[in-house]
């Protein structure tokens, strides 16, 4: 079974996901945001956290990266658009008044449509900017979960007016990547509730199926 256990960390109130193989016991952990004594508590009892992945760039998701690389010595992924932010991390961090932070080092940079082992389960990354040029999105299609960062949120979507944010491109990657996975996909967003897809195709006031296609973020 494909396990999601979550810690909602910082002060931005961002989701730390746990993905895991009840039966191999292999984990991964979705964005490290900080507070890693309570991330580690996710993989408790019995998971060994062997990867560490960031659907993109920004302070909250990776502040507390390297130090769960360096507690776990899983290694730590993001795609290679979104390094500009992994560098200037102690800066972003900072800005935001998260703290002193460590630039994470990254083991390799994902890539649009590379697979992801989970023990038994296999993910696919999908490439899904516009919140930021190398936001990414994780897909487990045999358990129909989708992991999509700050892409897609319940009733909302990510924000696009930080450096490098999208709007069209973000509205593009909802509507031709993310809906077309089908609407009994689950997913699990960076920031606040979960749903289905086929909630946020049908309602999603910025993206779904009645909003105005002209309407930019």
């Amino acid at each position: 079974m494909l396990v999601v256990r979550q810690a909602v960390v910082g002060p931005f109130a961002e989701n730390t996901w746990l993905v895991a193989d009840s039966e191999t016991g292999d984990a991964l952990v979705i964005d490290p945001g900080g507070d890693n004594d309570r991330v580690l508590g996710l993989a408790q009892p019995g998971f060994r956290v062997g990867r560490i992945l960031a659907t993109h760039g920004h302070a909250d998701h990776i502040f507390g990266a390297e130090e769960l690389r360096e507690k776990t010595g899983a290694p730590f992924q993001i795609h290679s658009a979104d390094e500009p932010f992994v560098r200037a991390l102690p800066r972003q961090a900072a800005g935001l008044g998260l703290g002193a932070a460590r630039s994470p080092q990254v083991s390799s940079f994902l890539a649009d449509g590379e697979a992801v082992r989970v023990g038994r389960h296999e993910g696919t990354v999908l490439h899904t900017p516009g919140h930021s040029p190398g936001g990414v999105s994780l897909f487990f299609p045999v358990e129909k979960v989708l992991f999509t960062g700050d892409t897609l949120f319940a009733g909302s979507v990510g924000r696009t007016d930080l450096p490098g944010g999208n709007a069209p491109e973000l509205l593009r990657s909802i509507r031709e990547r993310l809906f077309p996975l089908g609407d009994d996909v689950r997913f699990f967003p960076g920031h606040g509730p979960g749903g289905t897809l086929g909630e946020e195709r049908r309602a999603n006031p910025y993206a779904g199926d009645d909003a105005p296609r002209g309407r930019f973020l």
